[in-house]
């Protein structure tokens, strides 16, 4: 283990999460026919490791249920969570977390706190650009926008709340008071500590704001190269849709517009490898009912907290990014470009910018070569997650304390 490095360094809040205890909510009945598990990992072979970088907010919905899709792999040890403000604020998102934990039998699990905050952009800084340079469909923890903004053809999401919640309010949970709390140390110092203590077997999966990861590379110039990996979900190419959400800017995606700097300096980092699942294959992958339905036949936690809590079926985002990390082969197309986001505080504030290698600028700027995600084996990664979303939720190889 590595000496824990100086909270002073740390250019972000990290306030303490205050939680209070309640009663269960009981899940339904266990059905007397569960599926088998998917096959389990090599007797002897050393599970994946993995951090998850999140914006937790929940229950259900692509947030929770990605994270999810992680926890129930048998060949994956899930190191911790850290849970930063993205679709959500950080102290409300972290409770699901923890929830989700304790209904699926994992709180073994650690979940440590990350940013509250952007490293720059602010909720009033947008609020009066908007006037200027016009508005964004989704705003996460800044609030749901106008009515006029639409979503494509059969889906559904959830209403947003009557009063938009503070970044330190803590709304009453539908899926009950977690009765488990966050670890004492915060995410940047959580996942610095992993990639040391696993050097270059360690994954960060990053499926929000990469506020979390910009903080550690910053505290850390060695954190990225230590890792095995970087996963994201982020950025938009040119995605074919009607969606009004992207198809009139096809360059915006919520998780680098709510933190550009972030997002850049994550990008530029030195990653064995960055695997990038963007708004263009997203779209492709939907949560249907039938979905739901072939998951809610199965008795087991994870199956069982998705039928009583998911009220979307909307977009996989989230899911497709862990899921394409455990099997590459359900990616049909990417692309292999330099990739950077717009930090110029204009109308692209936050958009998504890339090069072929003979465009890329001239300048030194530390550009790295992504693999942007952009088509799937559709059924193939649906009866993927099914399967996984059905099967009973395996236990840790990990030591305790680990």
């Amino acid at each position: 283990m590595t000496a824990p490095l100086p909270m002073s360094l740390l250019r972000n809040s990290f306030a303490a999460l205050a939680l209070t205890a309640a009663l269960s909510t009981a899940l339904p009945a266990a059905s007397p026919a569960s599926p088998a598990a998917p096959p389990a990992a090599p007797a002897g072979a050393q599970k994946r490791l993995v951090v998850i970088d999140q914006d937790t907010s929940g229950p259900g919905g692509s947030n929770i249920m990605s994270m999810l899709v992680l926890l129930q792999s048998p060949q994956v040890d899930v190191l911790g969570i850290t849970v930063v403000t993205g679709n959500a604020w950080r102290d409300d998102e972290a409770r699901h977390a923890l929830r989700m934990l304790e209904l699926i039998g994992r709180s073994d699990v650690p979940v440590a706190l990350g940013a509250v905050f952007p490293l720059v952009r602010t909720q009033q800084e947008t609020h009066l650009s908007s006037a200027l340079v016009g508005q964004v469909a989704w705003l996460g923890a800044w609030g749901q926008k106008s009515p006029l903004t639409e979503t494509p053809a059969g889906a559904v999401v959830a209403p947003p709340p009557a009063v938009q919640p503070g970044p330190f309010d803590l709304p009453p949970l539908a899926e009950g008071e977690p009765h488990t709390k966050p670890i004492a140390e915060d995410a940047v110092h959580f996942l610095i500590r992993q990639v040391h203590e696993h050097p270059h077997q360690v994954t960060v999966y990053a499926a929000g704001p990469l506020t979390d990861i910009a903080l550690a590379i910053s505290i850390d110039p060695k954190f990225a190269e230590l890792a095995q990996g970087l996963v994201v979900m982020g950025s938009s190419l040119n995605p074919h849709t009607e969606d009004p959400e992207f198809a009139t800017s096809p360059r915006h995606e919520f998780n680098f517009w709510f933190d550009p700097e972030a997002a850049r300096i994550t990008l530029r980092a030195h990653w064995a490898r960055i695997d990038i699942t963007t708004v263009d294959v997203s779209i492709k992958a939907m949560f249907t009912q039938q979905m739901l339905d072939a998951i809610a036949g199965s008795g087991n936690p994870a199956a069982r907290y998705i039928a009583k809590f998911s009220e979307e079926r909307y977009y996989l985002w989230d899911e497709l990014a862990a899921c394409a990390w455990l099997d590459p082969s359900i990616i049909t197309h990417e692309l292999k470009l330099y990739m950077d986001v717009d930090v110029s505080h204009g109308p692209a504030y936050g958009e998504t910018l890339t090069w072929s290698d003979a465009l890329k600028p001239s300048a030194d700027l530390q550009l790295q070569l992504v693999h942007a995600q952009t088509d799937l084996d559709l059924p193939r990664f649906s009866k993927m997650f099914i399967d996984l979303m059905s099967a009973p939720t395996p236990r840790s190889s990990l030591k305790p304390g680990k």
